[in-house]
């Protein structure tokens, strides 16, 4: 019988960005917050929903996958009137869209800043 084996990549205090068990991958939910700085990127949805897809896409390499091995996203949006334009920058990131669940939220973390949106995945490690 085989064992299937748990990673973690880039353990934190109190989270990981993601977890791997098998060829699963656990993206956990990615703020816009620049990774050197650990700040908030300037400037409203678009550019927030960039910051957060290329620090998905960072995540996703580093687990040893792609954009293009996500199965499904959940997007947390703070004001659902930013959908349209959140949509626009998210989509141009895949060729085929995954499957995806879009919710309002009241808060994100980090209170003290106008974070906007989180999005976090589940995608899968070729083998």
């Amino acid at each position: 019988m085989s064992t299937v084996r748990k990673e973690t990549i880039g353990k934190g205090k109190v989270l990981s960005k993601a977890t791997v068990l098998g060829n699963l991958i656990f993206i956990s939910g990615i703020g816009p917050h620049d990774p050197k700085t650990g700040k908030q990127v300037e400037g409203g949805i678009r550019e927030q929903t960039k910051a957060v897809m290329d620090l998905m896409k960072a995540a996703l390499e580093e687990a040893g996958s792609s954009l293009e091995n996500v199965l499904k996203c959940t997007v947390f949006l703070t004001d659902m009137n930013n959908y349209s334009e959140m949509n626009e920058v998210y989509s141009s990131y895949f060729k085929v869209p995954p499957a995806r669940t879009c919710v309002q939220v009241s808060k994100l973390p980090r209170p003290e800043e106008d974070v906007m949106i989180e999005i976090d995945a589940i995608a899968y490690k070729p083998e």
